[in-house]
């Protein structure tokens, strides 16, 4: 482009018709094209390799050697200004894009800042939902509900989860997480404000309905997730669940004391206060986070076709129907727990809690560490086939024992194995979509692990009361043989 720019500047001056500058163009074939009508001389005796070729039969004069040879210069240096000024522009252009648009590590400054919050406020957040958590059954009897108007209760929470977790994902993607996590925490704020005014069923119940948006976890994993690389973001968001588990380790307790000697009410309005300093932190000190490819805001947030669109994705939909899978098992085992407990070990309540505790640092070393140092060194799927193998394994034991020392021993490899893979999986569903939709695909994550969670204990409930303890392992087993053949046949690379 440059060499034909230079061939009409001096096309201009009428003396000169073709010039060829050999310096600069290696390319011979455009130059047959050219019409050279008389020999050629090198200028200045060849010392600067330049041909020319006039029509007009210019003499061979040091006064027209200098006048091209001016010609020349000058054309040189305005190529010369004029590229350095299309680099400097492409600098500046990248420098702005950088600087704005391309999201930072965690090692920088106010990116450690805005994870140290958002870890705290996920402790906060864990400690304040079991606070309002354990209460809430006293609080029902307190009121004259039967166990019955409980479950529905708790059904009302686990849909309002399940409906909102997707759309709220949506919300992150198209205003920002810094959005989301207000959403979240206002949201529960008005949940534990309400719970705290409830005199009455009805407003117990209504009490439940602002949990549609009470995502805080999900809008955490949305943060952690923008803030962290693809190698490093499975012990990222795995860290999110260490922080989540010392807030649940102390939530039950404080709300126990607080409930005793204050009574329920006072509970949820504790939790209410702990999730207004949240908000706060939120407000002040977490910016929004830029993305690196810019959402159209313009779109509805209850874009239904777009957020199940996600699932259509060959890998995000395959890696869906894997999570559904491991889940289900683990889901039973979960609502049955409390149950198993007592009618398989004849525990207790206070000994119940106490393997509830065990269980609990188990999964809080395995995300605090474990997961970090499993990751560094193995590929995501060579480690969900191995969490495959093992559980496969754990459940197979799970069916054959029966007493408490075994149970105890055999949750080291099956904690650590669960932990594993749901990190894996959660973490690599976030990379089978663009960036722009990380929080939908985290929500429908969500919406998985919730529609779980709302039919297990039905199902749990009739396997244990037709089928035994030992039906809980032996569907594990089976479940997990499916992953692995998921694995095998899907292309999850």
């Amino acid at each position: 482009k440059s060499w034909v720019q230079n061939i009409q500047t001096l096309r201009s001056d009428s003396t000169v018709c073709s010039i060829f500058i050999t310096r600069h163009f290696k390319h011979p074939p455009l130059f047959r094209q050219v019409d050279i009508s008389s020999a050629t001389r090198n200028l200045a005796g060849g010392s600067h390799g330049i041909s020319v070729v006039s029509k007009k039969k210019m003499a061979d004069t040091p006064e027209n050697h200098a006048i091209l040879r001016d010609k020349f210069s000058r054309i040189e240096a305005s190529r010369l200004e004029k590229e350095k000024e299309i680099l400097e522009r492409e600098q500046k252009e990248n420098d702005s894009k950088e600087k704005g648009f391309k999201i930072q590590t965690v090692e920088t400054g106010q990116n450690k800042r805005i994870v140290l919050i958002t870890h705290f406020n996920v402790f906060m957040y864990a400690t304040c939902y079991w606070i309002q958590s354990g209460t809430l059954p006293y609080l029902t009897k307190k009121l004259g509900a039967d166990p019955v108007s409980f479950g529905h209760l708790q059904t009302v929470f686990a849909i309002s989860q399940l409906l909102g977790g997707p759309i709220y994902g949506r919300l992150g993607d198209l205003f920002g997480e810094r959005t989301a996590l207000i959403t979240a925490f206002s949201s529960s704020v008005l949940t534990y404000l309400l719970t705290g005014v409830s005199y009455s069923l009805p407003i117990l119940f209504l009490s439940r309905l602002p949990s549609v948006f009470l995502h805080v976890m999900q809008g955490s994993q949305m943060v952690v997730t923008a803030l962290s690389s693809d190698k490093d973001r499975a012990a990222a968001l795995a860290r999110l669940g260490f922080s989540y588990g010392v807030g649940m380790v102390l939530g039950p307790t404080i709300g126990g004391l607080v409930t005793t000697n204050f009574g329920e009410h006072s509970a949820a309005f504790l939790a209410a206060g702990g999730s207004c300093i949240s908000l706060l932190l939120v407000i002040l000190y977490v910016p929004n986070i830029p993305k690196q490819v810019q959402p159209d805001t313009s779109q509805s947030v209850l874009n239904i076709k777009q957020i199940f669109s996600l699932i259509l994705l060959p890998k995000a939909g395959a890696l869906l129907l894997v999570k559904t899978v491991c889940g289900i098992p683990i889901g039973i085992m979960q609502s049955m727990f409390s149950l198993i407990a007592m009618e398989q070990f004849k525990l207790p309540a206070d000994q119940n809690g106490m393997l509830l505790s065990y269980i609990g640092a188990l999964s809080m070393f395995m995300q605090g560490i474990g997961i970090s140092a499993f990751t560094s060194r193995f590929t995501d799927l060579t480690l969900l086939k191995f969490s495959s193998v093992s559980l496969v394994v754990c459940y197979y034991l799970l069916s054959l024992l029966s007493s408490l020392q075994d149970f105890m021993l055999l949750q080291i490899p099956m904690v650590c194995s669960l932990s594993l893979i749901n990190s894996i999986l959660q973490s690599s569903l976030t990379k089978a979509v663009p960036s722009s939709q990380t929080g939908t695909m985290l929500g429908l994550n969500m919406a998985v692990h919730s529609t779980i969670r709302t039919v297990a204990p039905t199902i749990g409930g009739a396997m244990m009361a037709n089928l035994g303890y030992p039906s809980i392992g032996y569907l594990g087993m089976g479940c997990n043989l499916v992953v692995l053949i998921l694995l095998k046949m899907l292309n999850l690379q």
